[in-house]
């Protein structure tokens, strides 16, 4: 159906005009339609008394104001939804906005795209111009890439503490809840799906832990540590003097806190530090948990060269990141992802990942994807946050809080699709004659 035919409701009669307003020759149930692929399996409705889908969807997106609609046309794909669902523009109901997980399985198949010429023009004569120009994105939203070389150029140190900043420094209050009392902000390991949030954290660090062969007395260091997750793990229960290094000032502060709550100061400490300025010196293990999709795939070459450098011959790496699900997909993130989440975030296929281990000088000896695992801990995620909606909203603004609950189910979905994974590699810097320490069979499995 062309724009040009005359307006048709959802069910083929006329639809209603707005209340108080003249009838238009276009509703907003038109526009949609001229700028969506194939039947809507959701219901929308509109501010001017239009719709489209069926009437009996489980899920109804409701357009509120022409702001939204500017925003679904001037940005078409996600970056529009994101817009007008952020600002509160568009509301997605028949689901809570802590887990919009069912909305977006559904909608996964829905693309936006641009109108036919005919419908175009349309458009333009029906709407003006004006309507077609972008509204003031909202609050919540980075720079775009070309913007943000004013804080200097990609993944130069002041650009990540930027980046860093933008992501990290929310709240800890609002982490607290969201992340539950380990303040963990990554994968967690699941033995079995009925396992606990907490239970499946600690697992990870276990497992990192072994990978890394921790004993008493050992030096680690974890670089983009986060709240200290890692570093207290390994002081409480391996006896091990840990090191970790985070560039948010929110979380080094928050992990010092815990650490000496916790009496862990004389082995464990958090600096806020950036990991190029990691002391120069050789420790007995060291980790990697979550940073490596901050740094730039240009950057591998150097960070695990830095990374090598750090170990002493014969100690263990152990690197743990979201990768794409191969080596051919670009390394940069969508428009959402890249302006509300990660900014300047980028993933290499784990062949590239293990390829640059191997290249730094570092020898692999074992590769795992935890990629069922990030989907559970996502969903735990969502849990938490739904648990605790009127606090994190009271602590970040409702828009905030829907940015986190897209993030998560999305990535959620992704990673039960394939779209991601996640991989643990773990490698030694060889000594002398390739000695490096390394067991015939992984010494972490019973």
């Amino acid at each position: 159906m062309s724009l040009t035919d005359r307006s048709q409701g959802a069910a083929g009669a006329p639809a209603t005009p707005p209340p108080g307003g003249r009838r238009r020759g276009l509703t907003v149930a038109d526009i949609v339609r001229a700028v969506t692929s194939g039947p809507l399996p959701v219901r929308v409705t509109a501010y001017d008394g239009s719709a489209l889908g069926p009437a009996d969807a489980g899920i109804t997106l409701s357009i509120r104001s022409e702001r939204g609609l500017s925003y679904l046309l001037t940005a078409p794909g996600d970056l529009g939804m994101a817009r007008a669902y952020v600002s509160g523009d568009l509301a997605i109901e028949g689901v809570h906005p802590g887990d919009p997980y069912d909305a977006l399985r559904v909608l996964a198949g829905v693309r936006m795209r641009p109108p036919a010429l005919a419908d175009g023009v349309t458009l333009v004569r029906e709407l003006g111009w004006e309507r077609l120009l972008p509204p003031p994105a909202p609050p919540q939203e980075a720079r775009p890439r070309w913007k943000r070389v004013v804080d200097g150029l990609r993944h130069s140190r002041i650009r990540d503490s930027s980046a860093i900043s933008h992501h990290y420094d929310v709240s800890n209050a609002f982490y607290e809840k969201v992340l539950g009392p380990s303040m963990t902000y990554t994968c967690a390991v699941y033995r079995s799906p009925d396992d606990t949030l907490e239970q499946a954290q600690a697992n990870k660090y276990d497992l990192v832990a072994g990978k890394l062969a921790l004993r008493p007395g050992m030096r680690l260091l974890d670089v983009g540590c986060g709240w200290g997750g890692m570093v207290r793990h390994a002081a409480r229960e391996y006896g091990v003097k840990a090191l970790g290094v985070t560039l948010s000032r929110a979380q080094a502060q928050w992990a010092q806190a815990a650490i000496e709550r916790e009496g862990l100061t004389g082995l464990a400490q958090v600096r806020h530090l950036d990991y190029r300025d990691a002391p120069r010196e050789q420790f007995d293990a060291v980790s990697s948990i979550g940073l490596t999709e901050h740094i730039g795939v240009r950057n591998y070459p150097a960070y695990f060269g830095f990374l090598r450098d750090r170990l002493r011959p014969g100690a263990r790496l152990l690197n743990h990141c979201i990768t794409r699900a191969d080596n051919r997909a670009p390394h940069r993130s969508g428009a959402f992802i890249d302006r509300y989440v990660f900014p300047d975030g980028e993933l290499a296929g784990p062949g590239r990942v293990i390829s640059e281990i191997h290249d730094a000088g570092l020898e692999v000896h074992h590769e795992e994807n935890l990629r069922q695992h990030y989907a559970l801990t996502l969903a735990a995620w969502c849990r938490n946050l739904v648990e605790h909606w009127d606090f994190c909203v009271a602590e970040v603004g409702a828009g905030t809080a829907r940015v986190w609950g897209l993030y998560m189910a999305g990535s959620r979905l992704a990673f039960e699709r394939n779209g991601i994974q996640l991989h643990q590699v773990v490698a030694t810097r060889n000594g002398p004659d390739a000695l490096n320490g390394y067991p015939l069979r992984p010494d972490w499995l019973p």
